[in-house]
């Protein structure tokens, strides 16, 4: 699944022109300081912004394009989405939280397929719990799965982690990379924290200033920047 991107937009009075191509069947991690454009960018991929030009193509699919005024609403993209502030449906149990974008299924299919999530997040006997009883990394289970029970074709994660301490920061990478290989659905990971670039990105996108600065395999990266420019983004502090 190659993710094509090529947009140029302006929100506010910030300017977000940023072109790369991510072919991994991996994770990709976009990488920057705050206000680099990581989460803009990440929001345009989603359908959530539109961009004022260029082309967004995932597979043989055109999720945008500027040129021909075309502009495939968020809900038709087939993209998952993780937000680092869980935004789970506190009036749900953990089952209705998964089972939401399941809508048109046969009950005995939902059933079926939250079990399958529940069991793939390593969270088997939380069906019924208030997502408000669980635990800052559970509660990131639970999105992670209710973002993965439609099948999509890839999956946004915008600083999944930011919100949890060290500990549980450790175990939800571990399980992220693993559920990922299970799964085989391409990811994008916007972070700010170097250690879960390390961790998770089998390439990498470097943000600056609402640019791109450079891409390519993650160690390649990390190993030899190709600019000065570069080298200053993946200090270590």
């Amino acid at each position: 699944m190659t993710l094509d991107v090529a947009i140029h937009s302006r929100v506010g009075g910030f300017e977000l022109d940023v072109a790369f191509e991510s072919s991994t069947n991996g994770i990709t991690g976009l990488f920057g300081p705050s206000g680099a454009g990581k989460t803009l960018t990440l929001r345009h991929i989603a359908g959530l912004e539109r961009a004022d030009s260029g082309r967004i193509m995932l597979g043989d699919r055109e999720l945008f394009d500027g040129a021909k005024g075309r502009h495939t609403p968020a809900r038709e993209r087939r993209i998952g989405l993780v937000f680092q502030e869980y935004a789970l449906f506190p009036h749900l149990s953990v089952n209705g939280n998964i089972a939401y974008g399941l809508h048109g299924r046969h009950r005995d299919e939902r059933a079926r397929r939250v079990g399958e999530l529940l069991e793939l997040v390593g969270l088997e006997g939380y069906g019924e719990r208030d997502p408000r009883s669980l635990s800052g990394g559970e509660r990131q289970r639970v999105a992670l799965a209710r973002a993965l029970a439609p099948r999509p074709e890839l999956l946004l994660l915008d600083e999944p982690f930011a919100a949890l301490d060290l500990r549980i920061r450790e175990g939800l990478r571990d399980a992220l990379s693993a559920i990922q290989r299970h799964t085989g659905v391409p990811m994008v990971l916007v972070t700010h924290a170097l250690e879960d670039v390390r961790a998770l990105a089998h390439a990498l996108v470097l943000l600056d200033r609402g640019r791109v600065v450079a891409t390519g395999p993650t160690r390649t990266l990390l190993d030899t920047p190709p600019s000065p420019e570069a080298a200053l983004l993946i200090r270590e502090p």
